[in-house]
């Protein structure tokens, strides 16, 4: 896999949030179902979609047959609101994918230039000058400072891992 290189500015990241804001103020009716509303909520794909229209149809058309509080205007609204969200939600799913995707891969970039960082301030090559940084770091393994391995028996190796030849892995750290 090919390494991401870039850079979001303050200003471009600002600018993102404002959109993401201004999508949200254009949506003003966009709702947070709690899990047991998610759960207890039909979900419809494209055949259910079908159905409704042909239910709208046959809705519009025999208004007669339905009950009195049935308003058909109202499933009109909503089937085109369904209609139109559509689009958008596949949409911002893919950003969204996009968004995770990429944050995955920078975040294990920059572990594994942390790893090769700790690899090298505990190596016996640093010296004393990064001890304290490298046992600092080494809290992150749950490992003891130098001082206490000494004294407990030999220590573990330090992981040894480069940016570009390690393969990501979807584990958290």
């Amino acid at each position: 896999m090919k390494p991401i290189k870039a850079t979001v500015s303050t200003d471009d990241q600002g600018a993102v949030l404002a959109a993401i804001a201004m999508i949200k103020q254009k949506l003003p009716f966009l709702i947070d179902l709690s899990l047991n509303e998610r759960k207890s909520t039909v979900k419809i794909g494209v055949k259910g979609y079908n159905f409704v229209k042909q239910a709208l149809d046959v809705a519009a058309q025999h208004t007669g047959v339905l009950p009195v509080s049935f308003d058909v205007n109202d499933m009109r609204n909503d089937t085109q609101l369904f209609a139109c969200l559509t689009p958008l939600q596949l949409a911002l799913h893919q950003l969204k994918k996009q968004i995770d995707d990429t944050t995955m891969q920078v975040g294990s970039q920059a572990y594994a230039a942390a790893r090769v960082v700790y690899a090298s301030a505990s190596s016996n090559f640093a010296g004393a000058p990064l001890e304290v940084a490298a046992n600092e770091l080494g809290k992150h393994f749950g490992r003891k400072p130098k001082a206490a391995k000494a004294a407990g028996g030999t220590p573990a190796p330090a992981p040894t891992t480069t940016a570009s030849t390690s393969a990501p892995t979807a584990q958290k750290v």
